[in-house]
């Protein structure tokens, strides 16, 4: 990156913070009125809380990286604009499950659609594994970024959860757009998101005042999963895959298990391993300083598998980090005396 682009992605990040606290603030009197998360077997509430801060944050989100793909001569592909119509959509499928809950079945439906345009609008020369038949490959990214994209909503259950999850994550696809290893609109969207996770920050202090809902949550897993798909394409899969390592640990584990045991998955439930650590005896501040700093430690791992460019050595780094993600889950679930 030039120091232009550096700092105009510095300020894309601080204006996002300021606009997605600002932004939440003027909409929290409404979210009160119309939009309120009542505790169910899922939530770790106790009490209402209004719902529907994602609606600032992803606006801003988009906002401020439109803006700066605009200010900077990006190459803009017809892809990265499908993106943020797709971003609005299942913002939108969100924002109607929030105040109605929509069934399962046209939910994932709209959502698939949206991935799938996302998809097809990519050229067809851009390959994970070239051997691969392109069909094959896009089908696999399909299954992929839908349950990427839910995963996400389904960890979104704890206060601070998804700012432990995503402040590491975006800061470090930012470092590494600043090395040249990505796109320079995707390092924009990294930063406008971390900026407006920042700002939501505050409102998701333990004990919330707010929640993201469903408007926030799916479309911050289809951005998170964009990114990553651009981390696949630059040749950093290993990369691609330790940055929402635990994420996808915790929520596939839950699913598998959930399956195993014939209940059914689409229900709301009490048993991600972050959710039985605080039935085990961990504080929310805990648990959320453990994924931080877990997070933390695959964003390292993730950097040296970019900077090391050996095989074998993404395979020992996948290892070190699948262990550490390991322990994490091991303590969560045994309970403490």
């Amino acid at each position: 990156m030039s120091s232009f682009e550096l700092i105009t992605t510095f300020v894309a990040l601080i204006v996002a913070a300021v606009l997605s606290a600002v932004c939440i603030k003027a909409i929290h009197p409404l979210l009160i009125r119309y939009a309120m998360a009542r505790p169910n077997a899922r939530s770790s509430h106790k009490v209402p809380t209004p719902q529907g801060a994602g609606i600032a944050v992803i606006s801003v989100t988009l906002l401020v990286a439109g803006l700066s793909v605009a200010v900077l001569p990006v190459s803009a592909t017809p892809a990265l604009w499908v993106l943020f119509g797709a971003t609005i959509l299942i913002a939108t499928i969100g924002a109607i499950d929030d105040l109605r809950p929509i069934s399962v079945t046209p939910r994932l439906l709209l959502q698939a659609v949206s991935i799938a345009a996302i998809l097809f609008a990519l050229p067809p020369t851009l390959q994970i594994t070239p051997d691969l038949p392109l069909w094959i490959e896009r089908g696999l990214l399909l299954l992929a970024a839908l349950w990427f994209v839910n995963l996400v909503n389904f960890m979104d259950g704890l206060d601070w959860i998804t700012v432990a999850e995503v402040i590491p994550i975006t800061a470090a696809l930012v470092l590494i757009g600043f090395s040249g290893q990505l796109p320079l609109s995707t390092a924009f969207i990294a930063a406008a998101l971390c900026g407006a996770t920042l700002g939501f920050a505050p409102f998701n202090r333990p004990v919330a005042k707010m929640f993201l809902g469903d408007v926030g949550s799916l479309p911050v897993g289809l951005l998170l999963a964009w990114c990553f798909l651009q981390l696949a394409y630059a040749h950093h899969l290993a990369a691609a895959i330790l940055l929402p390592l635990y994420y996808l640990a915790d929520a596939t584990i839950t699913l598998l298990r959930r399956l195993a045991k014939r209940e059914p998955v689409w229900l709301a439930h009490r048993s991600h391993f972050y959710q039985r650590a605080t039935d085990n005896g961990f504080a929310v501040i805990e648990v959320v300083r453990t994924v931080f700093v877990l997070n933390i430690g695959l964003a390292v791992l993730a950097g040296l598998s970019i900077y090391l460019r050996s095989a074998i050595t993404d395979t020992t780094i996948l290892v070190l980090g699948g262990i550490a993600v390991a322990l994490v889950l091991r303590s969560f679930s045994t309970p403490r005396r």
